[in-house]
């Protein structure tokens, strides 16, 4: 990674830090930055990466005119039933009805409204107000996770995956995962990550697609998916 630039937020934090640790060991340079919708003084002949929270790196690519790519928050919604175990939908936010609670409700355009389940329709209506009724959310069956991992994901390989939250088997969660990826028939970027869920009734199953510049490790290896940080960021 010579006469390559990782820029973080110069905020502390544990998993950017060791990214940024394996960043350097393979010989890149990093760059902490607090005014991000600033241009930084770095140099333009160096190949920019950019690592962080949404607002960060999305302001940040846009000063600097690099391209993230990330998967698109709907393509869940194309899966077949036996990947995600649940039924997933796409609807304008004028399609909830009172009956469809509890729901878990996620917008399709980021960070328009927090995203979670909702027990009841006047919840949802008091997280929603002000917004536009023809703006389209994920609405999402609710199940039960027993068991969370999360794996980055490059050419359509698994450059790293780990337990992050509950019990399960991880080699059971590789097995479906690799499964995933062979009968892959939606077009997910070349760089993404997958975060799978458990239980005992439904097996394994997708939760979400992240980007791979705005997903936290989740106990991943950051010497493995460094690679695929990396081209989540495309240089013109």
């Amino acid at each position: 990674m010579e006469n390559e630039i990782l820029l973080i937020p110069d905020k502390d934090d544990v998993e950017r830090n060791s990214i940024a640790d394996s960043w350097i060991k393979n010989g890149g340079d990093v760059k902490r930055i607090g005014k991000f919708w600033e241009s930084p003084k770095i140099d333009a002949k160096k190949r920019l990466t950019i690592y962080g929270i949404d607002t960060f790196s999305l302001v940040l690519a846009q000063v600097l005119g690099l391209k993230l790519i990330e998967p698109k928050d709907e393509l869940i919604s194309t899966l077949d039933f036996k990947w995600i175990k649940r039924k997933i939908q796409i609807l304008e936010i004028s399609k909830i009805k009172e009956t469809d609670f509890p729901i878990f409700i996620k917008p399709v355009k980021p960070k328009t409204f927090k995203s979670g389940i909702y027990s009841d329709f006047k919840s949802f209506t008091k997280e929603i107000r002000g917004i536009e009724q023809n703006e389209q959310v994920i609405k999402s069956n609710i199940i039960e996770i027993e068991g969370e991992v999360r794996a980055f994901i490059l050419n359509n390989e698994i450059l790293d995956l780990a337990i992050y939250e509950g019990n399960c088997d991880l080699h059971l969660a590789k097995e479906f995962l690799v499964d995933f990826l062979q009968k892959l028939t939606i077009d997910l970027p070349k760089t993404y990550v997958i975060d799978l869920g458990y239980n005992q009734v439904d097996g394994w199953f997708v939760i979400e697609f992240n980007s791979s510049w705005g997903a936290g490790l989740n106990s991943c290896n950051p010497n493995k998916v460094i690679a695929g940080i990396r081209e989540a960021t495309i240089n013109y």
